[in-house]
């Protein structure tokens, strides 16, 4: 079956510097893709790259309909983001019902349709009168992907959607995700720093470093039996009630803000916690790629020594 979104071999380049390197994946109709990395690992470039708001090369389909280059225009209204900070994303100058109305097709019945939505989206129909900056930052949030659904889209990406909230608030708007997930059937692509976040909202799990993904699997599988040492890292970093240290060994490693290894070699060999940093029979990790074999080993890892890391004992996710 033909899936939902296919984006094959995406590589983005702005000038001399590629933020986005040979990126693929598929997310079946009706189902999440969890993209996680740190800041900076280019999980937001793919979502600007698929709505046509960063220059891509490589194949992005939608179904059968090809979304790059002129003739992708009219297929990519059926692909909605919702930015992190709906501060920036609704204009303040236009009421809650005009900003939800602009994806609207058609001219009939536009008032009972925000009304519909703003419901949908657990909101009071009566906010369509007023301005954003009346509204809380959650309630901002919630306009901004009542507006997305107006355009009544076949893929939801949410871009880091929970990032500028309260944690509080932040629960509200996930579960808000979900129940809108099931109930409409939507494909979803979902992107988070927070892999805690990933694992509650996705079915399949891509971990992005440097531009590419490293690891790629159902996320139960991801979660429990992790093959990349920085899947590994950014799982010891998720905080667990009553522990001491939130830390561990793992998670100090992957913050360190070294940059990327320069090729050849793994991306990851000067942070990586069981690389040649610390290991000096590790020397393949400074001359070969991991990445030309990925599709080889379980998850699609990039590391030399994923089979190792599958057979140490279960991460526990927290």
């Amino acid at each position: 079956m033909t899936p939902a979104l296919s984006v094959q071999d995406l590589t983005v380049r702005y000038g001399a510097f590629t933020a986005v390197r040979g990126v693929s994946f598929e997310v079946p109709h009706g189902s999440v893709l969890g993209l996680v990395g740190e800041s900076g690992s280019g999980k937001s470039t793919v979502a600007r790259a698929i709505v046509g708001l960063a220059p891509a090369q490589g194949a992005i389909r939608l179904g059968d309909a090809d979304l790059t280059g002129r003739r992708g225009r009219a297929a990519r209204r059926r692909v909605q983001l919702v930015f992190q900070d709906p501060r920036g994303s609704l204009d303040p100058r236009r009421s809650v019902g005009d900003s939800i109305a602009e994806g609207l097709r058609g001219t009939g019945r536009r008032s009972a349709r925000v009304a519909e939505l703003l419901e949908l989206v657990s909101l009071d129909p009566s906010l369509a009168v007023v301005r954003p900056h009346q509204l809380s930052g959650g309630q901002r949030q919630r306009v901004a992907i009542a507006r997305a659904l107006a355009a009544d889209p076949e893929v939801l990406i949410a871009d880091e959607v929970t990032a500028s909230l309260d944690v509080s608030v932040q629960a509200v708007v996930l579960n808000l995700l979900r129940r809108l997930q099931r109930e409409l059937g939507l494909t979803m692509v979902f992107i988070s720093h927070n892999l805690a976040v990933v694992r509650y909202m996705s079915d399949e799990i891509a971990v992005m470093f440097n531009g590419r993904v490293v690891e790629q699997g159902p996320a139960g599988e991801v979660i429990s039996a992790p093959e990349h040492p920085y899947t590994r890292s950014l799982l010891a970093a998720i905080p667990e009630l009553g522990a001491h240290r939130l830390l561990s060994e793992e998670a100090v490693e992957a913050s360190v803000t070294a940059r990327p290894a320069p090729p050849p070699g793994c991306d990851y060999r000067l942070r990586c916690p069981v690389g040649p940093a610390v290991r000096e029979d590790r020397a393949i990790c400074r001359t070969d790629d991991p990445a030309a074999q990925a599709g080889q080993r379980l998850h699609l890892a990039a590391c030399h020594f994923a089979a190792e890391r599958t057979a140490l004992a279960p991460v526990n996710p927290g």
